[in-house]
């Protein structure tokens, strides 16, 4: 009646165009068996990338391959931009924004060089990935084959 007892929901926008892979079919065991945490991943068609949420920039790897987001709910998000792409050592990857930034969704984190991450033998799948997993109590993550950035929600988490 009033929302008192409402659930709180965390929805996550793709932050990057592409065709949807289960976390378990990601090639890096520590994402598939999901040590990490949980969440989705994206073969990317378009090298931009975008927050997927709004919140904060709490860590950019100096590799600029992975961006850490974190909730005003105190949820972490972690983008991870291609597999093993921290060997091209920033290669491929241009920041867009800076650690300690205020950003909403839709708002450009990342340029990615897609052929040139490739050339250098790296894969573009890219987890996304909720880390602080111990404060959901129900995540469903999207069904559908190919999103696009900005407007389709890959996840749907309930908040304890």
């Amino acid at each position: 009646m009033f929302g008192f007892f409402k659930k709180k929901e965390l929805k996550l926008y793709a932050p990057i165009t592409g065709k949807v892979i289960h976390i378990t079919e990601v090639p890096d065991m520590a994402f598939a068996e999901k040590m990490i945490g949980d969440g989705v991943a994206i073969e990317p068609t378009n090298g931009m990338v975008f927050a997927p949420c709004d919140g904060r920039v709490v860590q950019i790897f100096p590799t600029n391959h992975a961006v850490g987001i974190e909730t005003k709910d105190g949820i972490d998000i972690l983008i991870h931009l291609g597999i093993d792409t921290v060997e091209l050592h920033g290669e491929g990857f241009k920041r867009l924004i800076e650690e300690g930034q205020i950003v909403t969704a839709g708002t450009p984190l990342i340029k990615m060089d897609l052929d040139k991450i490739k050339k250098q033998g790296k894969d573009t799948i890219s987890p996304i990935i909720i880390t602080t997993m111990e404060n959901i109590t129900k995540l469903d993550v999207v069904t559908i084959e190919n999103v696009e950035a900005g407007k389709d929600i890959i996840i749907k988490a309930q908040l304890k």
